[in-house]
């Protein structure tokens, strides 16, 4: 129950500041481009590497404040970071191909499967 809290706490802050900061930075950068968001899963995927190495390398991050930072805020603020996570360790396996195909599927699928929702909806509601 501990966990489930610390998780929930920190997708609260991860939501809300993904919220605040493309709220403002949506309106500075303007339209035609998605720069805010663009920026959000940079900065997510910035700051899971770097949470997770320094709790590889037992610096300044209990089990505790990790699962806080990466599934609890990072998984609010983006969910792009984790996927950057993944592509990266498969890298460091070697695992280049599975690295490439995961890129390419879960680019291509999420866009496919976000149409299919669109046209899932139309469908009921038209």
């Amino acid at each position: 129950m501990k966990v489930a809290i610390i998780v929930a706490i920190g997708g609260a802050a991860g939501a809300l500041g993904r919220y605040l900061l493309t709220s403002y930075l949506g309106p500075l950068v303007g339209g035609g481009f998605p720069w805010a968001i663009l920026m959000v899963n940079v900065l997510g995927s910035f700051f899971l590497g770097a949470i997770t190495e320094l709790a590889a390398q037992s610096v300044l991050v209990t089990p505790e404040i990790k699962t806080l930072m990466t599934v609890g805020f990072l998984g609010a603020f983006t969910t792009f970071s984790a996927f950057s996570l993944d592509i990266v360790e498969l890298c460091e396996r070697g695992q280049w191909s599975f690295a490439l195909l995961y890129i390419c599927a879960s680019v291509l699928i999420s866009v496919f499967g976000l149409i299919g929702g669109v046209m899932v909806v139309k469908a009921i509601v038209a």
